[in-house]
């Protein structure tokens, strides 16, 4: 592509869905004749023989118009209109524009051996076992793209993956989740790409991922709307991200979840991330945060109200620089750092959170020793240089508190606990104050893995270099458990600390220099 034809792209997919409407009001194009669209730069699927009716398949239309878009530098457009879909294939130089009530769906799979469908997995390669199947598999998506660069796609249309599974692990002991060939598992798929954006479209429904990002750099993800039926977005060895403006209702599983697999064949970093200004919650029935009637399950459904940011589980490469801001948790469980497959979890800023209606752990830090990985290389990884400050939490589930634990020999380091408001429900008894937690170092992380907690505050266990102060806890019914519990912890400072009355503020246990300073009911000084 010529330097004229990529500043055309360029200012088209940077201007957003603001500008592109009146290109397109300039270019009307007769159906079949797509070589009239191409002087503007702006590709109109239905020239291309898409008919957006819901009912014929119009991928290969959709794929030409892409290919056609490719040659020259420019914009895919999709009028209003229901387009039904298998494997659309993203390109280099091309933006996808979902115009107001323009729909793609993903079409459903085809009976089992019938050919045709969605594009078949990659084939499997020797380092599959180290993260889940829907890790290493791209292709087999409503949109995917590989080795790109420079594309983006934006609404303000919206993406049903309704023909989707949301899994299909060929190793899964249930035959009908074996079935690979013809089945498409995620919404958008992209691996080892660069300068993208993906902004302001909605995305039904996802499948297994609704978006998964693998190693993929200078990444903008701004203004979506998810409202899916596993993870909302996963951020694999991905550098140079931000996530800003989304609004995710997971309830099945996580909402954003920067990872850091194996799944490129080697340990890769997820760095220099920013997430803010985003709502992440698990309350609501599947579509209704989209068709805003808001609809919360029934409290008898047996549906886990995930619906998280989460770093890991898979994390063999690390978690560098990275900020979170200015974000909501409504109904779900709290906010997860997990390194467990050897990776560095360090230089972390999170501030300005509020929670409400938490199932779990309002904070859950996990330094652990999974080690899935190449087992010549996977050693116990580090957590360290983290602070979270300003964070408001009301009406948590009270049996867990917040739970901050490494592992013996590996300790949490460098941690810093500021301006944090965390009101359970209570209702905790003395036979769960006396409770020892199992220490699980090989476990699969999540804040219910050591079972109901002895402390209604924080859990902290094996952690070093540790400050926590302006801190309140506060219980809406008694709660006889201690409101801090420390277990193998070294240099800790406590200052400006408000408990719930008539309770242990502190039990500390195998601990080296632990001071307190201005907490209710403790004097100033060491702490035994």
């Amino acid at each position: 592509m010529n330097n004229a034809a990529r500043r055309k792209f360029l200012k088209i997919a940077g201007a957003g869905a603001f500008a592109l409407p009146a290109v397109v009001g300039a270019q009307q194009t007769p159906a079949g004749e797509p070589s009239s669209a191409h002087g503007s730069g702006v590709f109109d699927v239905r020239a291309f023989g898409a008919k957006g009716d819901g009912s014929n398949i119009d991928t290969p239309a959709i794929n030409r118009a892409i290919e056609a878009a490719a040659a020259a530098g420019g914009t895919v457009r999709f009028a209003p209109g229901e387009y039904l879909c298998y494997s659309i294939h993203l390109k280099s130089n091309v933006a996808l524009y979902l115009e107001q009530g323009a729909v793609i769906i993903a079409a459903d799979q085809l009976p089992e051996g019938q050919s045709g469908g969605y594009d078949d997995p990659e084939p499997e390669q020797l380092w599959e076992a180290y993260q889940d199947y829907g890790h290493n598999h791209w292709h087999n998506s409503l949109m995917w793209g590989e080795g790109l660069h420079d594309i983006s796609i934006y609404g303000p249309g919206r993406i049903w993956g309704k023909g989707l599974t949301r899994s299909n692990d060929p190793k899964s002991q249930n035959p009908a989740m074996r079935r690979t060939s013809g089945v498409g598992n995620k919404t958008i798929s992209l691996k080892n790409c660069r300068n993208v954006q993906l902004r302001n479209f909605q995305i039904l429904q996802g499948g297994w991922f609704g978006i998964l990002a693998t190693g993929v750099d200078n990444l903008l993800i701004d203004g979506l709307t998810i409202d899916t039926n596993r993870d909302g977005m996963d951020i694999d060895c991905c550098r140079n991200v931000q996530i800003a403006n989304c609004a995710i209702n997971s309830p099945w599983d996580d909402a954003i979840v920067p990872k850091s697999s194996y799944a490129l064949g080697y340990a890769r970093a997820t760095e220099n991330l920013i997430i803010t200004n985003c709502y992440v919650t698990g309350a609501y029935e599947l579509g209704t945060m989209i068709d805003g009637t808001w609809k919360k399950f029934d409290p008898s459904a047996k549906v886990p109200h995930t619906g998280r940011i989460k770093f890991g589980t898979e994390s063999n490469g690390g978690f560098k620089n990275i900020t979170v801001s200015n974000c909501v948790f409504d109904g779900c469980q709290g906010l997860a750092l997990e390194s467990v497959d050897g990776a560095l979890l360090e230089d972390m800023a999170i501030t300005n959170i509020t929670m409400r209606d938490l199932v779990s752990a309002p904070i859950f830090l996990r330094l652990g020793s999974r080690l899935r990985g190449p087992t010549d290389s996977t050693k116990t990884g580090a957590l360290q240089r983290v602070t979270i400050s300003n964070i408001v939490c009301s009406n948590a589930a009270p049996h867990l508190g917040c739970i901050i634990s490494g592992v013996p020999g590996h300790e949490i380091q460098d941690l810093h606990l500021h301006h944090i408001y965390i009101q359970h429900r209570g209702g905790g008894t003395k036979e769960q104050a006396a409770i020892t937690p199992p220490e699980n170092e090989e476990k699969y992380p999540e804040p219910n893995m050591f079972g109901n907690m002895p402390s209604q505050g924080f859990y902290l266990r094996h952690v070093k270099n540790v400050s926590l102060s302006d801190i309140e806890i506060a219980a809406l019914t008694e709660d006889a458990r201690p409101a801090f519990i420390f277990q193998n912890v070294e240099s800790a400072d406590l200052f400006h600390i408000k408990t719930p009355p008539n309770v242990p503020i502190l039990e500390t246990h195998d601990c080296r220099e632990v001071n307190a300073l201005w907490v209710r009911g403790l004097k100033d000084g060491p702490q035994s």
